[in-house]
């Protein structure tokens, strides 16, 4: 029977007694060498020697000093554990490093154990999960079926229970599409947000490091932990404020767009469609409002990445050593790369600006989203199939992936069902940088967990407006300039007075929460990005100010309050109940 190895159930199992990291690492290192010969998902799994530094420092510690006391995870080879070898799927390639990754380090300090490295597609160039001098990786759930790559063998370490979570890289999906095809979380961070250092390269400039969890709370918690910028990954980005832990929380009414009939593509997949609608039935019911979305300049951005020149990206790891041993490198790896040689200056710059506006494009239709709905992939394919059109079948893997990190987006493949035959399904929610725990959140609510008590934050902050910030009004362009949206029209708690403040040429009204003989006052809420707050508060002149303003249903939000001594002069308009009515009085 698989172990429930989910980070609450292990803390509460390690607090009663009832195991201990030695006795249950251990006996996972077992379960996993005889599993191994079926899945081919480890190509080192640790020795109990080399386990025994990391347990011996566990007894020496506290669980209540170590969040992740005694957490069993998996690496994949392409990230480095110190004294370990790196192989990438490529035993010429192989290497020992003196220093485990950024990642990897920061986890072994926080209490996780490694239990091993895992199988992958050679040089992480793949979806799949076949293409390795160290065997297939089949999948969890079906023997037909491939893992998924080319985070192959970490996905396979939760699904069969012998790790509570596992590391992988994305470039092009590969932290992704395996999650889909063995019922897990993948979350595919925003660029930067996790450092890579230490990771060998497929494409430097998009490559992510990425988490398998069987939950998206487990998934945010873990990215809460190492979410951190690194001085030694010139590419690491810090994390907002509005993305870090304490932003995973309740979902509130959001719009999500989803693909154009068009755009959309199963490859003949007779379930694909049901299994979709039934997905986007399910975040309608969790609150969410549908929008159709032209993905086809998000799709011309996932051609360059194999069609252009990043390609040579790819080859500038892998190019010496593929000239030098060629059979070293896997033929199909050498057919992926077959182009990138010729790949010219001009041709690279020229593909940059296609990019930048593709980007710019993209980012226009994602403006008015909260986040967007795809399948994860658009049909399994067997590992048969694999073998006879091993590049044609991976690209179709990669038909909703390809365009992530080249856009820039963060993503969460969230599993959604399952096919008749029993194979996992899944979909995967997308939004702009840094809204990553924002996916979580929805993706929690997806998986139907239980919501926490605080609201969930992303890049777009909510603002109440009671004066001439309203739609239509005078100051209404200084919200619509900084491309923020009306979301509702509502009343305050009644708990407030309105006044007309003295002075102007333009008129404007002070909102002030009183004791008693309050009443409700007519207000909208606007969503604006996060990052257009800041020069909007600077335009507000005193004695107005941004507060928190309590809304009719109960909920507080961040919108326009008085200070008490700007009063001196104003007339009391409550009776009016907002600021239009009492315009349209004078009027």
């Amino acid at each position: 029977m698989k172990t429930d190895l989910q980070l609450d159930v292990l803390r509460a199992r390690y607090a009663s007694g009832e195991c201990s990291p030695r006795r249950l690492i251990l006996a996972l290192r077992e379960q996993a060498e005889a599993l191994n010969p079926d899945f081919n998902l480890f190509i080192h799994l640790l020795s109990a020697q080399e386990l025994e530094p990391y347990l011996v420092a566990l007894e020496s510690s506290t669980m209540e000093s170590l969040p992740l006391y005694g957490v069993p995870f998996a690496i994949k080879d392409n990230i480095d554990l110190a004294g370990i070898p790196t192989t990438a799927a490529c035993p010429a390639f192989a290497y020992t490093p003196q220093r485990s990754a950024t990642v990897v380090q920061q986890l072994i300090d926080l209490g996780a154990v490694p239990l091993g490295k895992t199988n992958l597609d050679q040089f992480a160039t793949g979806l799949n999960g076949t293409r390795s001098p160290y065997g297939p990786c089949r999948n969890s759930v079906l023997a037909e079926y491939p893992s998924g790559g080319s985070s192959a063998g970490s996905p396979l370490t939760v699904a069969l229970g012998l790790t509570s979570f596992a590391l992988g890289t994305d470039t092009a999906g590969s932290g992704r599409v395996p999650a889909a095809l063995n019922n897990l979380v993948g979350l595919k961070a925003t660029k930067g947000l996790l450092s890579t250092a230490g990771v060998v390269p497929a494409c430097r400039t998009l490559d992510c490091v990425t988490t398998f969890t069987a939950s998206a709370a487990e998934a945010s918690r873990l990215l809460a932990l190492i979410a951190q910028q690194d001085p030694e990954d010139e590419y690491s980005r810090a994390n907002p404020a509005w993305n870090d832990g304490t932003a995973f929380g309740t979902v509130r009414p959001f719009r999500f767009g989803v693909p154009r009939a068009q755009d959309l593509e199963f490859f003949g997949c007779t379930e694909g469609p049901g299994l979709f609608a039934a997905a986007i039935e399910r975040l309608q019911a969790l609150g969410g409002e549908v929008v159709s979305l032209d993905l086809s300049p998000f799709l011309e951005a996932a051609r360059l990445l194999y069609e252009g020149p990043w390609v040579a990206e790819r080859y500038s790891v892998v190019g010496e050593l593929a000239q030098a041993q060629p059979d070293a490198v896997l033929p199909v790896i050498h057919a992926v790369l077959a182009k990138a040689p010729q790949v010219s200056g001009v041709q690279t710059f020229r593909a940059q600006y296609r990019l930048q506006a593709l980007k710019a494009q993209c980012d226009r239709l994602m403006a008015g989203l909260d986040c967007v709905l795809t399948p994860t992939i658009g049909r399994p394919v067997t590992l048969a199939e694999l073998a006879e059109e091993p590049i044609l079948r991976n690209a179709e893997l990669g038909y909703y992936t390809n365009f992530m990190n080249l856009l820039d987006y963060a993503a969460v493949a969230v599993p959604s069902g399952f096919m008749a035959n029993g194979l996992p399904w899944g979909v995967t929610l997308l939004g702009r940088a840094f809204t990553d725990q924002y996916l979580l959140s929805l993706a929690h609510a997806y998986q139907g967990g239980k919501k926490p008590a605080h609201e969930a934050r992303h890049d777009q902050a909510r603002l109440v407006v009671c004066g001439a910030h309203l739609d239509g009004l005078a100051l209404n362009g200084q919200l619509k300039q900084r491309g923020a949206r009306l979301l509702e029209t509502t009343r305050s708690s009644p708990d407030y007075r309105l006044y007309a403040l003295a002075g102007g040429p333009l008129k404007r009204p002070g909102m002030v929460r009183v004791a008693e003989g309050g009443v409700a006052i007519a207000v909208e809420v606007w969503q604006l990005p996060s990052s257009e707050l800041g020069s909007f508060l600077t335009g507000i002149p005193a004695p107005l100010g941004l507060g928190k303003v309590q809304l009719d249903d109960g909920r507080w939000e961040t919108g326009f309050i008085c200070e008490a001594h700007g009063l001196e002069g104003a007339t009391d308009i409550s009776a009016w109940g907002g600021w239009r009515a009492w315009l349209s009085a004078q009027s």
